[in-house]
C-alpha cells in the first residue's frame, strides 16, 4: 500500500494537501500504478471539478476535460470490477466506456 499526496493552490496561495491512500495495490496494480506515477513529481495543472458528491480531476493534456492519458500509452484498459464504492472517501478511475481509462 502506497500513499500519494496532492498539494492545492488557489489564486497561487496554498490551499492544503489532500494524501490519497492507494488500499488496492494487489487488486488492480495497473490502476494503482498509473494513479501513483502521474501523481508523482508532476508540476503541471490540471483541471478540477469539485461538488458535495466527489472531486474530480485529471486531464492534464487539453484542460478542459476531455483529455488525458495513462502511463501505458493512450487509455488504460480496465482491470476488474471486484471491489465495489460502499463507503465513502473512495479513490476511483472515471472513464468514457469500456477501457478507456486514463488520467
Amino acid at each position: 500500500m502506497s500513499n500519494v499526496f496532492f498539494d492545492f493552490t488557489i489564486n497561487a496561495e496554498p490551499a492544503g494537501r489532500v494524501v490519497f491512500k492507494l488500499s488496492f495495490d494487489d487488486v488492480v496494480p495497473k490502476t494503482a500504478r498509473n494513479f501513483r506515477e502521474l501523481a508523482t513529481d508532476r508540476p503541471e495543472r490540471v483541471r478540477l471539478q469539485a461538488s458535495i458528491f466527489m472531486l474530480q480531476g485529471g486531464d492534464f493534456t487539453r484542460g478542459n476535460g476531455t483529455g488525458g492519458k495513462s502511463i501505458y500509452g493512450e487509455r488504460l484498459a480496465d482491470e476488474n470490477f471486484q471491489l465495489k464504492h460502499n463507503k465513502p472517501h473512495l479513490l476511483s478511475m472515471a472513464n468514457v466506456g469500456k477501457d478507456t481509462n486514463g488520467s
